[in-house]
């Protein structure tokens, strides 16, 4: 397949784009930045646009057998003002929009499109699959937002919504983060750690989105996460056992709060979401238990 990728340059994206490489596809993919060529696997095809907007990427998408888009501001770069906030929604539904508005009339037999676990809001202990009801708060309703301007592509095209959780990887993203308290021997969990996170290893984040776009089968919003979400207490637990560091020390709730702002209402919820439609259609994990894919990832 010749496939069209958005937000390429991102830690998801250049995965991707390597993964579809090795898998034999060609692969196109779209920034805003004029060094695009130089982050992207070697093999990529770099075109120059800002999918937020209309404009000639729209006929190279065209051309494509296949979409992925990932487009999308970073969420927790920085803190959410009400601009911020603007940036964040428009940045998703508007690039989503116009990928959608060519697939709903020409190009692309699938797009694969993403979303995130954010979409069912903070649910406590209620285990969360595709079928669940969407949840309340802002990243909820831009996910709710996002997914519906993929849907006019769905008239003539196989549409996958991909709802990830929490990408783990060395490159970026949030892993970094959470392991560097741990290095300086004061890592633990955050607030009571009691709140369930959804993982999943980068190389089953590309999987999963390999198998969305070769799987006819597969259809409709799915679940990027690791079988087992773990409570965050376990993920403490789960670095510095990898690590050889104490997680005892925790972080405060309201430390994290008066820190980073309305952000912490996203990283503090809790989404006990699991994978049940790619396990359904026979997708198998290469790191299903936590400890293993920290253990790989952090080697």
């Amino acid at each position: 397949m010749h496939v069209f990728v958005t937000g390429a340059t991102g830690l998801i994206g250049r995965a991707v784009c390597s993964g579809l490489l090795g898998r034999g596809h060609l692969v196109t993919a779209l920034s805003r930045s004029p060094d695009a060529h130089e982050r992207l696997p070697k093999g990529t095809r770099a075109v120059a646009g800002d999918p937020a907007a209309p404009g000639a990427w729209q006929d190279e998408l065209a051309r494509c057998d296949a979409c992925v888009n990932l487009a999308g501001e970073p969420l927790a770069d920085r803190r959410w003002t009400g601009a911020r906030k603007r940036v964040i929604r428009a940045s998703r539904v508007e690039s989503t929009r116009n990928v959608a508005d060519v697939v709903r009339e020409r190009g692309p037999a699938v797009l694969v499109s993403a979303s995130a676990v954010g979409f069912y809001g903070s649910r406590g202990d209620e285990v969360l699959d595709e079928a669940s009801a969407a949840g309340e708060g802002f990243l909820a309703e831009v996910c709710q937002a996002w997914e519906a301007a993929a849907q006019p592509a769905a008239a003539r095209a196989r549409l996958v919504l991909l709802r990830t959780g929490l990408v783990l990887s060395p490159d970026g993203g949030s892993l970094p983060k959470l392991v560097r308290p741990f290095k300086a021997f004061a890592g633990g969990p955050l607030g009571d750690g009691a709140f369930f996170q959804p993982w999943i290893h980068i190389a089953d984040e590309v999987g999963i989105v390999l198998h969305a776009l070769e799987d006819e089968r597969a259809r409709g919003p799915m679940n990027a996460t690791a079988p087992e979400p773990v409570r965050n207490r376990e993920l403490a637990r789960a670095i510095g056992k990898v690590l050889r560091r104490p997680s005892v020390l925790p972080a405060p709730a309201l430390a994290i709060r008066l820190a980073v702002g309305e952000i912490a209402g996203v990283v503090l919820s809790s989404q006990r979401a699991v994978p049940r439609k790619a396990l359904d259609l026979g997708y198998r994990f290469r790191f299903p238990e936590l400890e293993a894919a920290l253990r790989d990832l952090l080697r």
